[in-house]
């Protein structure tokens, strides 16, 4: 039973962004951003293991992806990609 709930669980920690207001891929790579670094910050208050130099350079790289992925304005709701051919 324990194994079924957290099942569930866990099923309902992956759908939950895809209800948010904005492009879900947006989201859940801001999502991944945040968790990479809030797994560091767990490790350090819970587990005493201090991050490393590589530890802090990979997260900063998540964050600065999150700020790019994000928050970045772009030109208008009817955005295409750089891989389109479209103008």
């Amino acid at each position: 039973m324990l194994g079924a709930a957290g099942g569930f669980v866990l099923f309902l920690y992956g759908i939950i962004p895809t209800f948010q207001q904005t492009h879900f891929h947006r989201v859940y790579a801001a999502y991944g951003g945040i968790f990479i670094v809030m797994a560091l910050i767990w490790g350090y208050i819970f587990e005493n293991n201090i991050p490393d130099a590589f530890d802090i350079v990979g997260a900063s790289i998540a964050i600065i992806g999150v700020v790019v992925i994000f928050y970045i304005p772009r030109r208008s709701s009817g955005e295409n990609s750089i891989w389109s051919n479209q103008q």
